[in-house]
């Protein structure tokens, strides 16, 4: 078995074929030079310094040896013969092939980049790149974030709390506009400028210049560190190469079969079905995502009936707010928000149901959602304000 990538989605599938039963040698291509780390930590804890390399670790040497899982670091897999049957050789980076019976692809993704010249700019996607920008914030005096995403207010809320000056700019007109309701995005607009930092919002950039950052309007932004958290995109060379079919990701059904049903792909480099709306596709990018798309390609290859879908969720830490989420909100019609005081939970319905909801500090919340959701329930619109009954009193039948 070849697994292409060793992260989260490619170490949790060799995990999860040694628990389906697969006895075949399992060997994982890595192309960082590091054993395979957790990323969410590189933006939260690894970068404000209270985690050190240890806590990336993803398994233990021991778990790949007793497991007989072989982990190949500082190399990628760069093309691949296929037979009809799945197997073929692959050719690596380093100039070797490699056969195999069955192929997996868990290549993930890499930071997006800003189409512009200038001084350097930091991303943050890779353990070298936190470290790089761990050593480049111990001497900062002022950043400017390029992108008000996740990554970028994770960053945001660690530089404030070193004390250094923040600015932050947004081409859209608020904050995760693509991704969450406005009371979400001024919760947290909010909460930033309270921690201290500045926003420029509807901000386009002209240029990256070696002191700050040049805006399409003229206005210049000083900085001693740029940062740009612009998103990321799939890696998705490999299966083009395959000739499988891609659409911003390797597309995937929801056993994780490509269009090539002897090859499967999982985590951060898969598109799979968008669960509210038909024919359509997305990528997510999450931990539970990579483990539950692992498992169902696990059973794949090892013919078992695929685990049922899970509710999506996924996490932010910024400051001291604890964003959780649950569901998908893309493709809602409404929302309704649950106020209070220093949280928020924002749900969201599709056709009168009830798909996603995100919660600041609000534990309770995320969690009733989570189990209502994964038993096909609903809570009804016009209950959520009530803020005397705790929300798991409010489940009801779909």
């Amino acid at each position: 078995m070849l697994v292409a990538g060793a992260g989260e989605a490619g170490v949790r599938l060799a995990a999860a074929l040694r628990e389906n039963g697969y006895a075949e040698p399992i060997l994982l291509v890595g192309e960082e030079a590091h054993p395979p780390y957790q990323r969410p930590p590189l933006s939260k804890a690894f970068l404000s310094g209270t985690a050190g390399d240890d806590a990336l670790a993803l398994r233990s040497p021991e778990f790949y040896q007793e497991q007989d899982i072989t982990v190949q670091t500082g190399v990628r897999v760069e093309d691949a013969v296929l037979d009809a049957d799945g197997r073929g050789t692959a050719s690596l980076s380093d100039g070797t092939t490699v056969a195999f019976d069955r192929l997996a692809l868990a290549t993930g993704a890499r930071a997006r980049t800003l189409p512009l010249s200038g001084s350097d700019v930091h991303v943050l996607r890779s353990r070298d790149d936190a470290v790089r920008l761990r050593l480049a914030l111990e001497h900062a005096k002022r950043v400017v974030l390029i992108g008000a995403g996740f990554i970028g207010l994770e960053i945001a809320a660690v530089a404030r709390k070193r004390g250094i000056e923040v600015v932050v700019l947004e081409q859209q007109p608020r904050l995760l506009s693509r991704v969450a309701a406005e009371p979400l995005s001024e919760f947290l607009l909010s909460a930033h400028r309270g921690w201290g930092a500045e926003f420029v919002l509807g901000a386009g950039v002209a240029a990256v210049e070696p002191d700050g950052v040049r805006l399409a309007d003229g206005d210049f932004v000083a900085a001693d560190t740029i940062i740009a958290g612009v998103g990321a995109a799939p890696e998705i060379g490999l299966a083009q190469r395959l000739g499988l079919a891609c659409d911003r990701g390797v597309l995937v059904d929801a056993f994780c079969r490509t269009s090539n049903p002897a090859v499967v792909a999982l985590g951060d480099c898969a598109a799979q079905p968008h669960p509210h709306r038909p024919g359509a596709s997305l990528g997510l990018e999450s931990v539970q995502n990579a483990g539950d798309q692992a498992r169902a390609a696990a059973a794949t290859l090892t013919g078992r009936p695929a685990p049922p879908r899970a509710v999506p969720w996924f996490w932010s830490d910024q400051g001291d707010l604890k964003i959780q989420i649950a569901g998908v909100s893309d493709g809602h019609d409404r929302y309704v928000v649950r106020g209070g005081e220093g949280g928020l939970t924002v749900l969201y319905y599709r056709a009168g149901s009830l798909i996603a909801a995100d919660a600041v500090n609000r534990p309770g919340d995320f969690m009733a959602v989570k189990r209502a959701l994964a038993a096909g329930k609903t809570i009804a619109p016009e209950n959520v304000a009530d803020l005397e009954r705790p929300l798991k009193t409010l489940v009801t039948e779909a």
